[in-house]
């Protein structure tokens, strides 16, 4: 059978698993990364099993999680340090991993698997039939083109598929902090979240030697969402974290949330992935997550059937209700952000408590990916 070729446009989560598990069924692969290096934006990440799976099933697992604690337990406090809710996951897995580390070993096992990284490269454009369009003018013909070029992806847009792009209420500033002797003395990791008004602080150990912060606040809070990190500022609303506070030193990036969702996830022999694709609110933690279970299984149907624009419509059929199952829940557990905070304290206590808002939370972690 002859070989068939895949252009990806993208090295993230989506683009770099996608390159690993089309070059393992026998594809010919190229990527294209805009970038002079291989990065990713943020700081670090949850992987819940589902996506521990699939780094199983793609060769990238032990490299990915190296060091990484497991993340047993999350707690939700108040801004007068009160618990107001407690999760422990049990039963299944679920690291705080450094990004790059992950983007690092999905790199390592697209290569070994025989794919092609391009860095500086560009691409702009891409048609049904299966042409990709650079920057400079050049032109790539393949059996598939794969999207994944993030939120503002040219190659979506250039097909019409986008239904919908909505910027959120709130948004992030991530960064890595070094730990402390004492950090790097525990076991596991507890993620703690802590909320003042409608900004949070969220502590997440991540690797042997860093903790994960994310700062997190309405869009229309310019003094929240200052870079540099405003230090005093954040010391004010968290009194009782201004240790952990003053330990920050990086600049951070802030980045809005958005929701995405498209009309189609492929139009003839292009396929759109991750956040292109269908950009999730981090709530439940579950963008790359979902990012990499849908390349993953992208891979799969089209092993299973040589006619690619048939592949790709029945692998959206049968994947896509996780993911927007993901996208509902991710929103709905936003909505707090904006309450007042007596109303958002008895809301998240009672998330925690409720069996039902728990199996809606984590059904996604536990499901199963298509190809683990």
């Amino acid at each position: 059978m002859t070989e068939r070729h895949a252009e990806i446009v993208g090295a993230g989560f989506a683009g770099l698993t996608a390159a690993c598990a089309l070059a393992q069924r026998g594809w010919s692969v190229r990527v294209h990364e805009r970038a002079d290096r291989l990065r990713t934006t943020g700081a670090g990440i949850y992987i819940y099993e589902n996506g521990l799976r699939v780094l199983e099933a793609v060769g990238a697992y032990a490299a990915a999680v190296r060091g990484a604690p497991f993340a047993h337990t999350r707690e939700v406090r108040d801004d007068r340090n009160r618990v107001i809710s407690v999760h422990r996951w049990q039963g299944s897995r679920v690291f705080s991993v450094v990004r790059q580390t992950v983007i690092n070993a999905l790199a390592e096992s697209a290569t070994l698997s025989g794919a092609e990284i391009v860095l500086n490269s560009t691409a702009v454009s891409a048609t049904p039939d299966g042409v990709l369009t650079l920057a400079d003018g050049t032109t790539r013909k393949a059996d598939l083109v794969v999207a994944a070029d993030g939120s503002n992806s040219r190659l979506r847009d250039s097909l019409g598929l986008l239904a919908k792009r909505k910027y959120l209420v709130d948004g992030c500033t991530r960064l890595l902090i070094d730990k402390t002797p004492e950090e790097m003395g525990t076991e596991g990791a507890t993620t703690i979240e802590y909320w003042s008004g409608s900004r949070r602080v969220l502590y997440t150990p991540c690797s042997e030697t860093e903790v994960y912060i994310a700062l997190t606040m309405l869009d229309r809070d310019e003094a929240a969402k200052e870079i540099p990190v405003d230090r005093e500022a954040w010391k004010r609303w968290f009194p009782h974290l201004s240790s952990l506070i003053g330990r920050i030193r990086a600049a951070g990036r802030y980045d809005r949330f958005e929701y995405i969702k498209l009309r189609r996830w492929s139009a003839g022999k292009v396929a759109v992935i991750g956040d292109a694709a269908h950009a999730i609110p981090p709530n439940i933690g579950q963008g790359g997550g979902c990012a990499m279970m849908n390349a993953l299984s992208l891979s799969v149907y089209l092993d299973r059937e040589q006619d690619v624009p048939v592949a790709l419509a029945t692998w959206e059929q049968n994947e896509r209700a996780i993911t927007e199952h993901t996208q509902r829940v991710s929103l709905m557990l936003g909505w707090p952000t904006t309450w007042p905070p007596y109303l958002r304290a008895k809301t998240l206590a009672l998330a925690g408590k409720s069996k039902w808002l728990v199996r809606q939370r984590t059904k996604t972690a536990l499901h199963h990916p298509t190809g683990t």
